[in-house]
């Protein structure tokens, strides 16, 4: 990526998952006072997470999750049934506690960022919890031509990324991706169309709501997107360019900089995930720093998954965003780590291990 030294500097850290700690992890797993097994899938979750921290026992210290705003103009084409106004208002419920996102971070423990990454209303007033990144005053419409320019793509993820390695510095471990932006979906159904191979019937889904008939309009729409713009699969961030958002912008550089800087990425539904599709079109390693939270009631969020090869821990029927999901899902993503790093031993507790008889291993547990 020699067009971005900064960009290139990034991906270059960007490195796989310590596979030695992942060993001694289940090893230690194996040693553990229980049946091996018996925790399911928090087990497999303990043991990514000893790959991403580099340690066999992993330890959570804190929790974020980064909520990126922005406007789109292919909401002039009528993809949407909310105005474009709702971004900034929307915004203003984070900052006040008062979004399903606000309600549950409290709850958990998790701090809420909220990153002005390019709402079209005025700029917000600088304020406790809020990151004016401003790449600009929402993109052009993506039916007519490109949705920004490439520089502006490249800032995106640039500036994601710096925030992801601020956060981290904070000593964040659990990085979530949180979005809001009226037309979001609308830009995430082109993003995992291209990056996919599939066509915009199969990532096109309903959004905030729409009825068949303008769901079969909104898959036109993208499908115009596609046809004016040509973005090259090979090229993540003409893609991003050409269909995408600066809030997903954003995002892809949030992954990119948690993962270069060893922390685990929380995704959350559709949004996150066409970000984390552009993060892993630029660095294939990031899928080792992933975690998908929760399968999103919109259907594109199945190709993304399927094309990531990433398994949710959660499917509650949610299409909400706002990194609602992401959230929801860090305790269990916390509870895997304190199981593995807390539990005692046979040895160290005292108690029997499993008897062997005749070679074969005598099965306990419910």
């Amino acid at each position: 990526m020699s067009e971005s030294p900064v960009l290139s500097q990034i991906l270059e850290e960007v490195r796989p998952a310590d596979a030695g700690a992942m060993r001694r992890a289940v090893a230690r797993q194996m040693t553990l006072t229980k049946p091996p097994g018996s925790l399911g899938r928090l087990e497999d979750v303990s043991v990514r997470l000893a790959g991403i921290f580099g340690v066999e026992r992993p330890v959570v210290r804190e929790k974020a999750v980064i909520v990126a705003a922005g406007d789109h103009g292919v909401v002039a084409q009528g993809v949407t049934g909310y105005p474009q106004a709702v971004t900034a208002q929307m915004v203003r419920n984070f900052l006040a506690g008062g979004a399903a996102i606000s309600v549950m971070a409290c709850l958990g423990g998790v701090d809420q960022i909220v990153v002005d990454a390019g709402i079209a209303s005025v700029r917000l007033p600088d304020q406790p919890g809020l990151r004016n990144l401003r790449i600009g005053r929402g993109t052009a419409d993506m039916s007519r031509g490109p949705a920004m320019s490439r520089e502006q793509a490249l800032r995106c993820l640039e500036t994601g990324a710096a925030l992801a390695a601020e956060v981290a510095a904070s000593d964040v471990d659990l990085i979530a991706t949180g979005d809001m932006g009226i037309g979001n979906t609308t830009a995430s159904s082109a993003i995992a169309a291209v990056m996919t191979g599939r066509p915009p019937a199969e990532t096109t889904g309903e959004g905030t709501g729409r009825s068949p008939e303008e769901l079969c309009h909104k898959t036109a729409v993208v499908r115009m997107a596609l046809q004016a713009n040509a973005p090259d699969p090979s090229d993540p961030v003409d893609v991003l360019a050409k269909v995408g958002g600066f809030e997903i912008g954003v995002l892809a550089g949030v992954v990119l900089g948690a993962a270069s800087e060893r922390r685990a990425v929380v995704l959350d539904g559709f949004i996150s995930g066409a970000a984390a599709l552009i993060a892993h079109g630029l660095s294939p390693a990031v899928r080792d720093y992933l975690i998908a939270s929760h399968r999103s009631a919109e259907k594109g969020h199945r190709a993304v998954l399927a094309h990531l090869g990433l398994d949710p821990l959660l499917d509650l029927g949610m299409r909400l965003g706002e990194g609602t999901g992401a959230v929801l899902a860090m305790g269990i993503i916390e509870t895997a780590a304190a199981c593995l790093t807390g539990m005692a031993t046979f040895g160290e507790a005292g108690v029997s291990d499993r008897p062997e008889v005749d070679g074969m291993v005598e099965e306990t547990g419910g």
